[in-house]
């Protein structure tokens, strides 16, 4: 009888075990579809990121990109393909981790999240492009600028960019762009917990200010073009974080009230 006790309390662990593991080989195996497939275009979307310098050097005569190592622009295509596969398959990779976790979860729970769900890769998305089309121009035309023509008794100072160099520094600069503008779900996720509230958050704003500065300080270049372009638009959804913190604090209170006054309509009809 024991035994059978003992059993029965296992096999939810087990049957949970599983559920993760069926989870996680499909998440695997979008991401292994995913990074082929961008292999195979992987020349095109790194031309795609090629752009913005190209257009900035179209003007200078013999410009062009180098590499030093026989494997380097192999390599470079191999993680040019592995970033596509991972933005490509994170729906697929957030829908399986939801799946495994929304059963688990109440109906009011489930509500909650899933805006959060569909705010991250948008948000990240617009991180990404807001550093291609506006920050990626003003900041190579900015490198640029240190080039130098020679005369007589110099040499030119010319740039011959390194692929690999110049996929690193590109994805370094996407990334902190968009985790950056994950910043709203992240509070907003710790104002529904209750951690943060909008007051506190309004208190503490020329902490965040400096924070944010020291975040983009951290993670851009060092050339003023990245840093306050990262950081005035951090600062922004840290405003609109408050903002959001308020009308969910305000909704709580809303619904709190109403299930007060329901409570005492069942107390007097009780009565």
């Amino acid at each position: 009888m024991a035994e059978d006790t003992e059993e029965d309390s296992k096999m939810p662990l087990l049957d949970h075990l599983v559920e993760l593991r069926s989870r996680l080989i499909w998440a695997f195996a979008g991401f292994i579809v995913c990074f082929f497939v961008a292999f195979y275009f992987a020349e095109h979307i790194f031309a795609f990121l090629v752009r913005p310098l190209a257009e900035q050097m179209e003007t200078r005569e013999g410009a062009r990109m180098i590499f030093t190592a026989l494997h380097e622009a192999f390599f470079t295509y191999v993680k040019v393909a592995f970033f596509a596969a991972a933005f490509v398959a994170f729906p697929l990779i957030a829908s399986q981790i939801w799946l495994f976790v929304a059963p688990g979860l109440y109906r009011n729970e489930k509500h909650a999240f899933a805006p959060f769900l569909i705010a991250t890769p948008v948000l990240f998305f617009m991180g990404g492009a807001l550093v291609y089309y506006f920050i990626f121009p003003l900041a190579w035309e900015f490198f640029l600028n240190f080039q130098t023509p020679g005369g007589e008794g110099l040499l030119p100072i010319q740039v011959e960019p390194k692929v690999d160099q110049y996929l690193s520094l590109v994805m370094q600069l996407i990334f902190a762009f968009g985790l950056g503008f994950e910043l709203p779900v992240f509070l907003m996720l710790l104002a529904k917990a209750g951690i943060v509230t909008a007051d506190g958050l309004a208190e503490k704003r020329r902490y965040a200010i400096v924070g944010v500065f020291v975040f983009a300080a951290v993670l851009t270049p060092p050339d003023v073009i990245s840093q306050i372009g990262l950081a005035v638009p951090i600062i922004l959804l840290y405003e609109v974080s408050i903002v959001g913190a308020r009308m969910m604090e305000r909704k709580r209170d809303e619904r709190a009230a109403a299930e007060e006054e329901r409570d005492a309509a069942i107390d007097d009809d009780d009565e």
